[in-house]
């Protein structure tokens, strides 16, 4: 076949594709394993970062955090609809009454019809979210104190519609009164750099963490009042992002779902009376 007939040029450009198409299939399997590796390293970091135990710009080791998150993190299983622990104890096997925390995988259990319900037309913050299903079970995060024992901070995860992109995170509560924000990181979302973007801008996380104006989530007769707004002022509301009113409201919506009845709502009253906080 001559090399400038149409047939070769064909015949060449397929075994290229076939080529390529191995080799970046080989690569994505190859890989795969590093690749959960590393998003696992991630959400350690970002809990480890947003419970104050390291600082955002920490350049700690795969096996720094690991040790960290293993000794002072302790994962935690609740039935959202009771607020009731469901994971198992040290030592004891999983079963229709407890689950792995080691194996149990958020995502799964948000998107399985046997695991999740839809959202109740009542949440109006979680339609607004635009979080389509509620799960049955979440794992949330126990931070301890130095001594390895009394709970220091609870790790949520929330997440919930910004304005390009589902924005995926971690909110960090003082497990004193349980209603205290410590902090609040995102780990994952597609919103627009400059704008939505700034969720990630550290000036930006600090209103979420300063001392001298400490966030609350709840108002002194017990409803849900933090807030991203605009002339922030209070202790329930948190500057908005310049330019960036949607994914402001986003945050908001997100974050009133999560710590409301259908989210950890249950779970942090019941905590509120285990520790006799108001």
């Amino acid at each position: 076949m001559a090399k400038d007939s149409k047939g070769y040029t064909l015949l060449f450009a397929s075994a290229v594709c076939v080529v390529c198409s191995v080799f970046v299939a080989g690569s994505a399997v190859s890989l795969r394993e590093r690749q959960e590796e590393n998003r696992i390293l991630d959400r350690q970091t970002k809990v480890l970062t947003v419970a104050g135990l390291i600082s955002a710009d920490a350049e700690s080791t795969r096996e720094q955090v690991a040790e960290l998150f293993g000794s002072r993190v302790r994962p935690i299983v609740v039935n959202l609809s009771t607020g009731e622990t469901v994971h198992c104890e040290e030592g004891e096997a999983a079963s229709e009454d407890c689950v792995d925390t080691t194996s149990f995988d958020a995502e799964d259990e948000i998107s399985g019809p046997d695991t999740s319900r839809e959202m109740p037309d009542h949440a109006e913050n979680g339609i607004r979210a635009q979080i389509p299903r509620i799960p049955d079970r979440a794992m949330l995060y126990h931070v301890l104190a130095d001594d390895g024992e009394t709970v220091d901070s609870l790790i949520l995860p929330v997440h919930g519609k910004g304005l390009w992109s589902t924005l995926y995170g971690f909110l960090a509560l003082d497990a004193q009164d349980a209603n205290t924000v410590k902090g609040l990181i995102f780990y994952q979302h597609a919103e627009t750099p400059g704008l939505g973007g700034e969720v990630d801008n550290p000036t930006w996380q600090g209103h979420w963490s300063n001392p001298e104006r400490p966030i609350r989530i709840l108002d002194e007769e017990g409803n849900v009042a933090v807030e991203v707004a605009k002339n922030a002022r209070g202790n329930h509301q948190v500057d908005a992002l310049s330019g960036a009113t949607i994914t402001s409201n986003g945050v908001t919506y997100l974050l009133r779902f999560w710590v409301a009845e259908d989210g950890y709502g249950p779970y942090l009253n019941q905590f509120r009376e285990e520790r006799g906080a108001s």
